[in-house]
């Protein structure tokens, strides 16, 4: 990716004015690493060590229009923020003692039209038991480096070929940035989801950080593949043909808000969110899942590498060689990634996508013979010629039902 450490680090969205992005995490292993963000209820809701897991929700209305709860507004007060102010343009406000960062502190108001076509472009390079054949057999392994596999654009449109994929714009201090994600089921609403799965660092920065501000889901972006000329003059219904979803709720791991950051590996097994989203204009009552016309199903049963036969990234790389315009793919084995011996193993394949790729899904066949997401881009090498995404077991469902729960009832 763009910015090369002495060490591993995680890939994140590059800023428009093209400066150096900050990078999320870095490994103490020994080559380099950037991540892949382009600038990027109940017992399940504890972490691993027995504390509550990190949740942030901003309740909305599902009809483009978001409130912010009482209990909320007066913890934002607590940080000098006024919420009425915060779409005139209060939002620019990154001073550290107003850059939002405990997990129920995540607000994000509708702003009309700031995911504009020009903006989104000039956007560039966060409960089940482990066997000893699971997570807990495999720590602090590492398996060779996977060969590079080159990833492959996915055929036009998208809608038809890849329909669960989407981009993800937000507005960090350094500038406006880019993830991937996925449209995942949603428990509470069979078939009517509006939810969707990406990487912890694409939504929060960090023990160094807070939350991202003006999150924005847009589905199947680019779904005709247009050329660098053509998306100059491209309308916003021709670069987002199903909308602009804004977040309204997210959640990640505490493991990524505590450990998470620019140096030091901590955080990378743990680097996963869930969004709940609902439509800028109000749409037309219909779900994200039933807009889109899918929805994957998560396995939360964390695989052994040795029981997986492919696995599938997609993504939106934007750092060099790719611009962020196309969505593409990488097929692999997988191999395993130790980043840090008392975490779990990462799964890890093949593939040369770069920043802005980060929280693109990862999946594989499901026993049921269907397509399922079992993971997410979250670290690659600077050469680009693998990635790394986190193994979802306990914490991770914990962050899923936690957002599922949230809004079961709206």
């Amino acid at each position: 990716m763009r910015s090369i450490r002495p060490s591993f680090t995680v890939r994140r969205g590059r800023d428009a004015s093209r400066r150096t992005p900050p990078v999320l995490a870095a490994f103490a292993l020994v080559s380099a690493l950037t991540l892949t963000a382009t600038a990027c209820g109940g017992g399940s809701d504890d972490k691993a060590d027995g504390g509550p897991a990190a949740t942030a929700t901003a309740a909305g209305s599902g009809d483009g229009k978001i409130t912010i709860p009482d209990d909320i507004r007066e913890r934002l007060k607590e940080h000098g923020v006024d919420v009425d102010k915060w779409k005139n343009g209060a939002w620019k406000n990154w001073d550290r003692d107003q850059w939002l960062r405990e997990a129920n502190d995540f607000i994000n108001p509708i702003i009309k039209g700031l995911w504009n076509p020009d903006r989104m472009r000039g956007a560039d390079d966060p409960d089940k038991a482990v066997d000893d054949n699971d997570i807990s057999g495999d720590q602090g392994v590492t398996d060779p480096e996977p060969a590079p596999v080159k990833a492959r654009p996915v055929a036009a449109p998208y809608h038809n070929n890849a329909a669960t994929s989407g981009k993800i714009f937000f507005d960090a201090p350094s500038g406006t940035m880019v993830c991937s994600a996925t449209v995942v089921e949603d428990p509470a609403h069979p078939g009517k989801s509006d939810l969707i799965w990406t990487a912890g660092h694409c939504v929060h920065a960090g023990k160094k950080g807070g939350w991202y501000r003006n999150l924005a889901f847009v589905p199947s972006y680019n779904n005709q593949g247009m050329t660098p000329e053509q998306m100059k003059s491209a309308s916003r219904e021709q670069v987002a043909p199903l909308g602009v979803w804004w977040a309204d709720g997210a959640k990640t791991s505490q493991q990524w808000i505590d450990k998470g950051g620019e140096t030091g590996g901590d955080g990378a097994s743990y680097d996963f969110a869930v969004i709940h989203v609902t439509p800028e204009q109000g749409g037309t009552g219909k779900s994200l899942e039933e807009t889109v016309g899918g929805a994957l199903p998560v396995d939360f049963d964390a695989p052994a590498v040795a029981k997986v036969q492919s696995i599938t990234a997609s993504g939106y790389p934007a750092a060099s060689p790719f611009d962020g315009r196309l969505l593409y793919q990488c097929q692999d084995k997988p191999g395993r990634l130790s980043v840090s011996a008392p975490d779990p193993t990462m799964y890890r394949i093949g593939c040369t996508m770069t920043g802005g790729s980060s929280g693109g899904g990862w999946v594989e066949t499901g026993a049921d013979g269907k397509p399922t997401l079992v993971s997410n881009t979250s670290i690659g090498p600077a050469s680009s010629g693998w990635l790394a995404g986190p193994r979802l077991g306990e914490v991770a469902k914990g962050v899923y039902d936690s957002v599922s729960k949230k809004f079961a009832g709206r």
